[in-house]
């Protein structure tokens, strides 16, 4: 797209996004990741644990009940005994530093309810993200690590619509895990997904001539250099008539960034909550 932008620092899931998960699951072999990862058992937890909403979560989780969950118990050992040099590849790599993102930042989360937002376990000299998340292997990980050491250099800013840090205005949490066989297919789905939703993805106003994006593509427009920019890549994700509306905005469409809701994406059933009562 053609002309120059001007860019503002203001401020559910649908039935086929389902269907297409259990299609992956049933043509997935049902066995643990190299070095001993048990995805299964993490995907059991995810069908217990976490609950698809109609609200701009997309989904919630029940962080509370995860202290007395056996199976979460042993998805946190098994990060803790597993070898991240044993992974080959890539998509190994893509999927299992993803699921180990979201997986420490869900335990974050339950070690220290309760909470209103992630954010309240740090401050401003050492927010949350540079403090201690959980093992994997031999040695302590930071959030700020996975994403900004390890999986931002690998160099695909579909990443950005998989880590989930247990926030509101976050990229949905995916309800399976991140598999290495489908990893591509996966990142396309959940970026689409994302995108797709007006409240905290992406959405055009015609009478403003506005694009407003997440501000996910403020805070790491760097990420989508290789892919013409943020609003290039977001483009060839939209439906054709949006496509359309954006290049005959041309010069005068204008971009701005939608406020960031840190709130937790936490369910609110009774005891099922990540506020003790």
């Amino acid at each position: 797209m053609q002309g120059s932008m001007t860019t503002h620092s203001h401020r559910r899931h649908s039935p086929g996004r389902w269907m297409g998960t259990c299609i992956l699951m049933l043509c997935l072999p049902m066995s643990a990741t190299p070095g001993g990862f048990d995805e299964e058992n993490y995907a059991r937890v995810l069908r217990q644990h976490t609950e698809g909403v109609d609200d701009v979560a997309g989904t919630r989780v029940a962080y509370r009940d995860l202290s007395n969950s056996t199976a979460w118990k042993k998805v946190i050992e098994s990060l803790a005994t597993f070898d991240p040099n044993t992974l080959d590849g890539r998509a190994q790599e893509l999927a299992f530093w993803i699921n180990a993102y979201n997986i420490l930042a869900i335990d974050l989360v339950r070690r220290n309810l309760p909470l209103e937002s992630i954010r309240d376990l740090g401050w401003l000299l050492r927010p949350v993200w540079k403090k201690k998340a959980g093992t994997i292997g031999d040695r302590a990980y930071t959030l700020h690590e996975i994403e900004h050491k390890i999986l931002r250099p690998m160099g695909d800013p579909r990443i950005h619509a998989a880590l989930v840090c247990a926030s509101t205005s976050c990229p949905s949490l995916m309800r399976e895990p991140w598999r290495a066989a489908v990893i591509d297919e996966q990142l396309d789905r959940e970026m689409g997904t994302f995108l797709a939703d007006p409240e905290k993805g992406a959405r055009f106003e015609p009478a403003e001539n506005t694009l407003f994006l997440s501000s996910i593509f403020r805070w790491f427009q760097v990420d989508f250099d290789a892919e013409g920019g943020s609003v290039a890549f977001v483009r060839r994700r939209l439906p054709a008539n949006v496509q359309a509306q954006l290049d005959a905005a041309g010069d005068d469409l204008e971009v701005d960034f939608m406020p960031y809701d840190w709130s937790l994406n936490a369910l609110s059933d009774g005891g099922r909550q990540g506020r003790m009562p």
